[in-house]
């Protein structure tokens, strides 16, 4: 058992994070496949993107278990989970922030989904990402890579590089970091839209781009002001009351 608490946070993070990869590599893939002209075998590439994206989920939840706390992020309610005490007092004040966002992020989703470009609109008839995956890898999995990992790392580098570790990060690093990962998580869809049959033209990409960068802010936003949790449930809750209005409006 590993005995140090950061550790023990990277590897929760890491283990819950995968049950996200292993639904998409699952549900996704075997579709990709279908269309793709030069298919692979079917378990082969289910293991390839396990293995590609478990080193990279292991990754981010290291650098973020190593490097949140100096520079005041963190992931409270996990953290006092595995302390053993407190987690309801830890999770209570993120719940509302979390919902609000989660409910605009949804709102969001539907108006881009109504106006996404015409090839996008069939691609998503021809795709079938289920609730589970989408609650998952985008709840899960992305904000472990995206927010807990890279925000992290990029709220550490001019703390620690400009700033000489003194006094809490400035809050232009913090708001800096929040814009770089949002638009890196919006650049970060491009190929997976592409890997569908996507013609990345420029309505596609500003289209993904923004349809991303702009829910990824307000989940960076939650990261820092209430811990990694509120972004998640946030994210997660965005994906349900999406695709439940889709349900309700087919």
């Amino acid at each position: 058992m590993l005995k140090n608490p950061r550790l023990q946070l990277g590897l929760a993070l890491w283990l819950v994070a995968m049950t996200g990869v292993l639904a998409l590599s699952v549900t996704v893939i075997p579709q990709v496949l279908e269309k793709a002209q030069q298919p692979v075998p079917e378990n082969i590439a289910i293991v390839a993107s396990m293995l590609q994206s478990g080193v990279l989920v292991a990754l981010a939840a290291w650098a973020g278990a190593m490097l949140s706390r100096p520079v005041g992020l963190g992931a409270p309610v996990i953290e006092r989970l595995l302390a053993g005490s407190g987690a309801w007092r830890a999770l209570r004040p993120q719940l509302l922030p979390a919902t609000i966002v989660g409910l605009l992020v949804a709102g969001m989703l539907v108006f881009f989904g109504n106006a996404a470009p015409p090839q996008l609109k069939a691609l998503g008839q021809a795709f079938e990402v289920p609730l589970s995956a989408k609650l998952l890898y985008g709840g899960v999995a992305e904000e472990v890579l995206m927010r807990w990992g890279l925000m992290t790392l990029l709220v550490w580098l001019p703390w620690r590089f400009s700033q000489k570790c003194s006094d809490p990060p400035k809050t232009a690093y913090v708001i800096g970091a929040i814009f770089i990962t949002a638009i890196l998580f919006g650049v970060g869809h491009l190929p997976a839209a592409a890997s569908m049959g996507a013609e990345l033209d420029t309505p596609v990409v500003a289209y993904v781009l923004l349809g991303n960068a702009l829910p990824g802010i307000m989940f960076g936003a939650l990261y820092w002001r209430y811990g990694l949790e509120s972004a998640i449930l946030a994210h997660a809750l965005a994906h349900a009351a999406s695709t439940l209005v889709a349900w309700l409006t087919i």
